[in-house]
């Protein structure tokens, strides 16, 4: 005898569900977009949990831009010593690949009040808007023919 197909339990919500999409942030106080400090200590994490040395990970950024990254460049965006040293953004995608991290999105999108989706989330979010666009469109249905359906 082949097993009885499962069905959904209509009382249990879905996860999905809760996926919701992200408005505006609320303006950002005074002063709190300076994250020199956080990008320091970002970069400085992801480099110390990244398996490769630092100059393995320059080598690497050097490979995918096509431009020039050393260690000491690494050093300098990575030092509280080295205030005028600035990361630059430009070499953002290209850190992270090298690194394995998401930790200079993740920072933008914390200080930005966003969320950083892969792929797979952004599917997930799909199938929850659409099955809530689907019970409200079921809802208006029942209203439209005086609760009968």
């Amino acid at each position: 005898m082949a097993p009885r197909a499962r069905s959904a339990d209509t009382r249990q919500g879905s996860l999905l569900v809760e996926f919701e999409a992200v408005g505006q942030p609320p303006g950002p106080a005074e002063g709190s977009l300076d994250i020199a400090a956080e990008l320091c200590a970002a970069l400085a994490r992801a480099i110390k949990d990244c398996p490769l040395s630092r100059a393995e990970i320059a080598a690497r950024m050097s490979d995918l831009t096509g431009k020039a990254i050393t260690e000491a460049m690494l050093n300098s965006w990575t030092s509280k010593a080295h205030d005028g040293w600035r990361f630059p953004f430009e070499f953002a995608p290209a850190f992270e690949v090298a690194t394995g991290s998401q930790c200079l999105q993740l920072l933008l999108a914390r200080k930005r009040g966003t969320l950083i989706m892969t792929p797979r989330d952004g599917r997930d979010a799909e199938i929850g808007r659409l099955q809530r666009e689907i019970r409200a469109d079921k809802q208006r249905l029942r209203d439209l023919l005086g609760g009968g359906v």
